[in-house]
């Protein structure tokens, strides 16, 4: 319990309330989403990305209390009703905050925040957390040493609402390259990746009768490039492809990673 408490000292996590009342405005907003606040793998995530930021002192700011779901399980699942209400509820807690620029580690809140939330009165930049490490490279703000993951075999999996849905190829590829690590792709990668199930709903439920289960199927493509590790840039795909580590047994060969978590990691955070 200390340890959790001393690292909880250790991070700093303004909230857009605080900052508004001492009259300040954020870089950016740091929407940490469902997955990001409440799931423990997820929270680690969450945990190392803020890590980072803290690290170069960069000016961002949390909702708290005041962020609820973006909307996108509900809309996913086919209640578009239950959808616009949750956005709208948003959209009106981040205009109140006159929010422009928006970053999350979770590709199903990028997504829907940059495409759907428009349409119902929400604009904003929005950024997947990839993105921005990589522009804080690129401007010398954040170094990044190879650290444990120097020469290592890193292979990733492209999540599809990042890929496929909004072409982010580029930024979590540079990341893996600026840990002086080798990155090896899957037969199946960038616009012909293979989803990992997550965003099937298979998250959620027992799949269906089938020969496989998706996640297994994209697991086994992962252990074929004989990565050390398996990054990704999404708390579902990184639920679904720690199962098909452990289904295979490979779990003290094959590590499954964020990409904030090996940046955090290898700056020694």
């Amino acid at each position: 319990m200390n340890s959790d408490m001393e690292e909880t000292k250790k991070i700093q996590v303004p909230t857009m309330a605080e900052m508004m009342a001492k009259g300040e405005q954020p870089d950016v907003l740091f929407w940490v989403g469902c997955a990001g606040s409440f799931d423990d793998r997820a929270k680690r995530i969450t945990k190392a990305f803020v890590k980072i930021l803290n690290q170069i002192n960069y000016k961002f700011a949390v909702l708290g209390a005041e962020e609820s779901c973006s909307g996108d399980p509900a809309k996913r699942a086919g209640n578009e009703f239950l959808f616009q209400m949750q956005a709208m509820a948003n959209i009106e807690v981040l205009n109140a905050y006159e929010v422009k620029k928006i970053v999350t580690a979770c590709p199903h809140c990028f997504n829907t925040l940059k495409n759907e939330y428009p349409e119902l009165g929400g604009h904003y930049e929005v950024v997947h957390h990839t993105q921005l490490l990589q522009s804080l490279i690129d401007e010398g703000r954040l170094k990044v040493e190879g650290g444990a993951y120097k020469g290592k075999k890193i292979t990733f999996h492209d999540p599809c609402y990042l890929g496929r849905a909004n072409e982010v190829y580029e930024a979590p590829r540079k990341l893996i390259q600026n840990l002086d690590a080798e990155l090896v792709e899957m037969k199946r990668c960038k616009s012909k990746g293979l989803c990992c199930g997550a965003g099937g709903a298979q998250m959620f439920k027992e799949p269906e009768k089938g020969d496989k289960d998706v996640n297994i199927e994209r697991t086994e493509e992962a252990i074929e490039t004989r990565a050390d590790i398996i990054a990704t840039g999404c708390p579902f795909c990184n639920t679904m492809m720690t199962d098909g580590v452990k289904n295979k047994e490979k779990e003290e060969q094959v590590k499954v990673l964020d990409l904030a978590e090996m940046i955090a990691q290898a700056n020694d955070l």
